[in-house]
């Protein structure tokens, strides 16, 4: 009698266990997509901030850019840390003339928008 209760018992902390291990690793996959979406939401700030920036400060810009402005724009385009932004801004730093820095200002701005996760 006595071995069939150990041997219930045994199959009933088994059983707990199993269940225990499952809701944990299902808590585990929900923590890391909400991590990811955390993440995606702080990478879309960046993105914005720096956005608000280039379109305050240099599509609707009346005169030529100061050099605090330069050094903001600059400071939020390498808070993104994201190299093909970076890049794209200094295509666009780098124009020569307004035809060129047109193009870039666009192409900057698309990848941009691009960047920016729903």
């Amino acid at each position: 009698m006595l071995r069939k209760l150990l041997y219930v018992a045994f199959v009933a902390l088994i059983a707990t266990n199993i269940l225990l291990g499952g809701w944990l690793i299902y808590e585990k996959i929900h923590e890391n997509e909400i991590n990811q979406q955390i993440k995606a939401q702080q990478i879309n700030e960046k993105v914005l901030v720096f956005t608000k920036l280039f379109v305050q400060k240099v599509l609707q810009g009346q005169d030529g850019i100061s050099f605090e402005d330069r050094l903001q724009l600059e400071n939020a385009v390498r808070d993104l840390n994201d190299q093909s932004i970076f890049n794209q801004w200094q295509k666009f730093t780098k124009s020569q003339n307004n035809t060129e820095a047109q193009q870039t200002a666009g192409s900057l701005f698309d990848l941009l928008l691009d960047k920016i996760s729903f």
